[in-house]
């Protein structure tokens, strides 16, 4: 449902580096569909409200030392789940200027919408603080937890060098690897100590998306398209990212939660593309992602049989992303075919830097032409949370108990 923002069309940020400060914010998860809806329905002005009342609210719990309910949040991914390392690399592929973080108290940070991501608020839910972008740390690695994710980028390592420097999910697991055996260490007593931080903590997923949107579908750019047939290229795909898992779970990892791709046929960049009509998608670019998805159900499923003591969760963001693109008033959106800040490429590419975005964000599904709203976000985490039908064999309330 929820997961359209992918990493983007063309555009050139001026801004100077800006590398973002990480606070925390703290919301009970929503409990009832009803109240994701109703918070998919607040207006704008009184989201910004509640959002400087959560974090001032964060900030007292902080200090009573509220008890996280796993040790650490771990995230990995694309421009779904970048909190800022792109600020850091040398890349077009960045979200540190304005429109972005309209909505956010800290601004823009590097976020890829109008305020908070889905693992911001898993972090929320699991009453941990927001899992800081991992080339921000100068010091001490927190130890609730780190965000490896970095926009543009996917699971093939040539995805998304066309704005520059990314970190592909490979370097993502190179680097969480030296966290593991660098850095953390020291703050444990033993090894068994660390493996089970490890073991209890969850690892969050989002990849593949820019293998398509910035690659296979690119044929003029790059000649994967050429190279396979979408069956096969779905599969190449996939083999990596089994590797990529597998070799996760030699570093210690056990409850993993890996996103489908969503209908990219439905996000802004290709229904303009394709002058598709209002409330419709453009079905063959759904066709073609629909075998990567197909496939990683198959997978997560065989891992999870053949790597001992490991949960490899499916999170169902495609059906649910239709869903939302084709009835948007069932989920409180007056607009989710339309992206809210002014963009490059008419509607289909990224915000333009300072422009002022839609009077209210909340009632749009998209922020621009590949990601959505906060409230997508929140609806998203929520859900995968807490019904085992959206994340699934288990929720993240059910991965807690195990």
């Amino acid at each position: 449902m929820v997961m359209y923002f992918y990493d983007f069309g063309f555009f050139i940020s001026q801004q100077n580096l800006h590398r973002p400060s990480i606070f925390n914010t703290y919301i009970k998860p929503l409990s009832s569909y009803s109240s994701l809806i109703s918070l998919a329905k607040m207006s704008n002005n009184n989201f910004i409200t509640s959002n400087i009342f959560l974090f001032s609210l964060h900030q007292f719990l902080l200090l009573v030392h509220t008890k996280p309910l796993v040790p650490a949040l771990y995230v990995f991914g694309d421009s779904l789940f970048d909190s800022g390392n792109n600020n850091l690399l040398p890349t077009m592929a960045r979200a540190n200027f304005p429109p972005y973080g309209h909505n956010f108290v800290q601004h823009f940070t590097g976020r890829f919408t109008n305020g908070r991501t889905l693992p911001d608020f898993i972090a929320e839910f699991l009453e941990l603080p927001y899992p800081p972008p991992y080339l921000g740390i100068h010091d001490s690695v927190p130890l609730t937890g780190l965000n490896y994710a970095s926009s543009a980028c996917g699971i093939l390592p040539q995805t998304g060098t066309i704005f520059g420097k990314c970190l592909s999910l490979g370097e993502q697991i190179d680097l969480f690897k030296w966290t593991i055996e660098s850095k953390l260490p020291t703050h444990f007593n033993s090894l068994e100590e660390l493996s089970k931080h490890l073991a209890d903590s969850i690892f969050i997923f989002t990849t593949g998306s820019n293998d398509y949107i910035q690659n296979y579908l690119e044929p003029t750019l790059f000649s994967t398209n050429h190279d396979y047939d979408p069956q096969s290229f779905a599969q190449l795909l996939i083999d990596d990212l089994s590797n990529h898992f597998q070799s996760l779970y030699k570093l210690g990892a056990r409850k993993i939660i890996m996103h489908e791709i969503a209908p990219l046929g439905c996000i802004p960049h290709y229904t303009r593309k394709y002058q598709v009509v209002v409330g419709k998608c453009h079905e063959q670019t759904n066709q073609i992602v629909s075998y990567f998805n197909t496939k990683l159900h198959e997978l997560l499923k065989s891992l999870t049989s053949t790597l001992q003591g490991s949960i490899l969760v499916l999170a169902r963001i495609n059906s649910l992303g239709y869903d939302v693109i084709t009835n948007p008033s069932k989920y409180g959106y007056s607009d989710a075919s339309n992206p809210c800040c002014t963009t490059w490429g008419n509607g289909s590419a990224a915000c333009i830097p300072w422009l002022e975005p839609c009077p209210n964000p909340n009632q749009h599904f998209f922020w621009d032409g590949y990601h959505n709203t906060e409230t997508g976000n929140s609806v998203a985490a929520s859900l995968c949370f807490n019904t085992s039908e959206f994340c699934t064999p288990f929720s993240i309330k059910d991965l807690i108990q195990i």
